[in-house]
């Protein structure tokens, strides 16, 4: 078992700028390839970014590529969101993901094992 927890959720004013920080415990973290996704009301589960069991690898949804930075310490069992010039659209609860699959990194919920409860990030106009 892996356990998640996200943190650095909150209110923000469009062009704002969050760091969200998911700490796991449980199993050797380096083991698994991250992810983070979120979803608003009424709409599905939406991929954000994942990252490679190292963090030579990284994949951004076409939404948040070039605002957003996933990022991982393995020393500290953590995987992190960087949010920059935030947007309203971005408002949702964020979950981080972890995955023991075999490829590099993953961009389909159905592939993570291990989910976190989530955090709210709310971004005002």
């Amino acid at each position: 078992q892996v356990q998640l927890v996200e943190s650095g959720g909150g209110l923000v004013q469009a062009g704002g700028s969050l760091r969200l920080s998911c700490a796991a415990s449980g199993r050797t973290f380096s083991n698994y390839a991250m992810g983070w996704f979120r979803q608003a009301p009424g709409k599905e589960r939406e991929f954000v970014a994942a990252i490679s069991r190292s963090g030579a690898n990284r994949v951004y949804a076409n939404s948040v590529k070039g605002r957003f930075t996933i990022s991982r310490d393995n020393a500290k069992n953590t995987v992190y969101l960087q949010m920059n010039s935030l947007k309203p659209d971005d408002t949702a609860v964020y979950s981080c993901a972890a995955t023991s699959g075999p490829g590099i990194v993953y961009s389909t919920p159905i592939r993570y094992d291990y989910w976190g409860q989530g955090t709210q990030v709310t971004v005002s106009s």
